[in-house]
């Protein structure tokens, strides 16, 4: 009887041990209360580099003649644009195509009326001052296209680094004030994450076909200001005050 009832206590306290082991580890198995924000910032800075993207298009009865045609304009636009730029500047080629032209006719097979070839270069200066004088000036020795007109940063990571420090800053900000209003206090950040597509600087960009006359007025070019912008996202743990 003495025996029995030894073992009966014996299996009371190991089922007490077991349920006090499985609230413990139930209690530290639970997340801690978390505070989750998010914050951006904007970065205004000057842009310290040009990007344009200048060709020649051009047209004749044959691949060969227009591609004649091509060469001799942009030789001439480029020869223009080296005086102005000279070692300030890169100029590399940036796309080049030959195009038959179709003629469809209402009764039969489309045949090759002429070709179009097309030669882009992207030309890149730090001289900002000199973009409007460039357009102006290979326009007028042969270029017919202007793609694209970029401002951009030549150290967009410095701008990019420093959007990051205030929207950062903003964040950790606006977590503290929302757990001072509810009478918590932050423990530790658990996590960090930057939201959204990688900071790019924002450009003006221009498309357009041009036939400059020569006493056109000058091209009226304002490099103005891009923004780098950065979000992020803060997840604190928070306790009782």
């Amino acid at each position: 009887m003495v025996q029995a009832a030894s073992l009966f206590f014996a299996l009371l306290f190991c089922a007490a041990a077991g349920f006090a082991f499985a609230q413990t580890e139930r209690r530290e198995g639970h997340e801690p209360p978390v505070i989750r924000v998010s914050a951006e910032a904007v970065v205004t800075a000057r842009p310290d580099q040009a990007q344009v993207e200048i060709g020649v298009v051009s047209q004749a009865d044959t691949a060969a003649a227009a591609a004649a045609q091509n060469a001799t304009r942009l030789d001439a636009a480029l020869a223009e644009l080296k005086k102005i730029i000279g070692d300030r500047g890169e100029i590399r080629t940036l796309s080049y195509s030959v195009t038959p032209n179709y003629r469809y006719p209402r009764d039969g097979r489309p045949t090759i009326a002429g070709y179009t070839v097309t030669n882009v270069v992207s030309v890149r200066t730090g001289d900002l001052t000199a973009v409007a004088r460039l357009i102006d000036a290979v326009t007028q020795s042969g270029a017919n296209t202007i793609q694209r007109l970029a401002f951009t940063l030549k150290d967009e990571a410095r701008a990019q680094a420093d959007a990051l420090r205030q929207a950062s800053t903003a964040a950790r900000t606006k977590a503290e004030a929302i757990a001072s209003a509810l009478g918590l206090r932050i423990v530790r950040i658990l996590r960090v994450e930057e939201s959204g597509t990688p900071v790019r600087p924002m450009v003006e960009q221009r498309a357009f076909m041009t036939a400059r006359a020569e006493a056109a007025p000058p091209t009226p070019i304002e490099p103005g200001t891009v923004e780098l912008r950065a979000s992020v996202i803060l997840t604190l743990e928070v306790a009782p005050q």
